[in-house]
């Protein structure tokens, strides 16, 4: 297993004029991007081709002490959406995506964001 302490963020639908109209959630998209991979390279982590992931989305701040602690663990329904978050990963991770064969995720509220990835065989 892996554990990468990053923010979790979805890829955005992007248009040709995102290459020169510098629009902020595809900014953020790429800043994540770059520091994905380069917390995957310092680790000499590889996505394999099946492999089960978990998301955790840290909690806003406004929520009160009582709200967290009632979530903290429980599944997140709202955007990002999974499906999103998964394209991210793959996008940042694989050059030819198409080889991920199975794939397991889930998105959960928690504390801090991270990215926790296990490979298929070890689960």
């Amino acid at each position: 297993m892996i554990e990468l302490k990053i923010n979790p963020v979805a890829k955005p639908r992007m248009t040709r004029s995102d290459i020169w109209k510098h629009r902020p959630i595809v900014d953020r998209y790429f800043a994540f991007k770059d520091h994905l991979v380069r917390l995957c390279r310092l680790q000499s982590f590889e996505l394999p081709d099946s492999y089960k992931v978990e998301f955790l989305i840290t909690m806003p701040d406004s929520w009160s002490r009582s709200k967290r602690d009632s979530l903290q663990g429980s599944p997140h329904r709202q955007r990002p959406d999974l499906d999103n978050l998964v394209k991210a990963l793959n996008d940042c991770l694989i050059k030819e995506d198409s080889s991920v064969w199975n794939f397991e995720a889930s998105k959960i509220w928690w504390d801090e964001g991270k990215i926790l990835i296990w490979e298929k065989n070890e689960v």
